[in-house]
């Protein structure tokens, strides 16, 4: 490599990292703000200008979301809101939701991608399609549809929602790592003596963990983060989650705005947490199909 071919390279590669430092910040800057503002005392919140770095940061907005006494500077509803209860049906909804979307999600992708039927694609399709309608416009249908039901207001209703608005994108990401199995792994085990389902448990599923994983995480994130459907079937503590209970920060004429942030961060650890956990599984999912590519 001659020394004008290597500058090149090393401003192409400055360059990149300078983008890539740009974009973080991007979508730091954002996370930083929340997480000073519900350290802040509420008199610093709206100031024009805007209190940057406040010199009086404090831990009472969290305090009081965990149930603790503490001292508000004015307005502040922490104390009154369910922390305990939202946590609780944020996690079981979110874990219940993954868990069975990932198994029929897999079980669907398996069919698709092992057996020839007639309107195969047309089914795909129409699975696909039926994930691109907004969850708004499911709202009222899914409310009158859950009250004939009973679950409406429900955890185990949020459990059926959710699955089936993750099962489309977990059958079309996990299609993809199965139809990257060769079909002779399939049948040498049949020849060994394994059924079709015995083939697909023990040596098919087993190569597609890091799918199983960047699906899990996909489908914990969007249950976790969904707004519009659990605002409409849930009403009360006994199943209203995380983005719902953000609500209890406001009334007529005011909000709790270091209180809205304070569980706005207390949101993002389960997801941070749970995202760490299957970091290399999820890398490893996202890059298996362009490096087969």
């Amino acid at each position: 490599m001659d020394m004008h071919s290597t500058r090149l390279f090393r401003r192409k590669y400055l360059f990149s990292k300078i983008i890539t430092y740009v974009v973080l910040l991007i979508f730091v800057i954002p996370v930083l703000w929340l997480v000073l503002t519900s350290m802040k005392p509420n008199i610093e919140i709206n100031t024009r200008p805007p209190v940057w770095i406040s010199k009086h940061l404090n831990f009472d907005s969290y305090l009081a979301l965990l149930g603790f006494q503490v001292k508000h500077e004015g307005f502040g509803f922490g104390e009154n809101v369910p922390f305990g209860d939202y946590f609780r049906n944020s996690i079981i909804a979110s874990l219940g939701s993954t868990f069975f979307a990932i198994i029929i999600g897999t079980l669907a992708a398996y069919a698709f991608s092992s057996f020839k039927f007639k309107g195969r694609n047309g089914i795909f399709l129409s699975l696909m399609l039926a994930r691109a309608i907004p969850g708004i416009a499911l709202s009222l249908p899914l409310l009158i549809l859950f009250t004939r039901l009973h679950l409406s207001d429900t955890v185990f209703g949020l459990i059926v929602a959710y699955t089936a608005m993750n099962i489309p994108f977990t059958a079309w990401l996990m299609s993809g790592f199965i139809g990257e199995i060769p079909n002779e792994l399939s049948e040498a085990a049949m020849i060994d003596g394994c059924s079709k389902w015995e083939s697909f448990v023990r040596v098919e599923l087993p190569l597609v963990g890091p799918g199983l994983a960047a699906s899990g995480i996909f489908a914990f994130l969007a249950a976790w983060n969904e707004f519009a459907i659990a605002s409409i079937i849930t009403r009360t503590t006994a199943s209203k989650t995380f983005p719902v209970g953000l609500f209890d920060f406001t009334a007529e004429f005011v909000s709790d705005w270091r209180g809205m942030c304070a569980m706005s961060v207390m949101m993002l650890i389960p997801a941070i947490i749970f995202v760490i956990t299957v970091q290399k599984q999820l890398v490893k999912g996202l890059t298996l199909g362009a490096l087969k590519g």
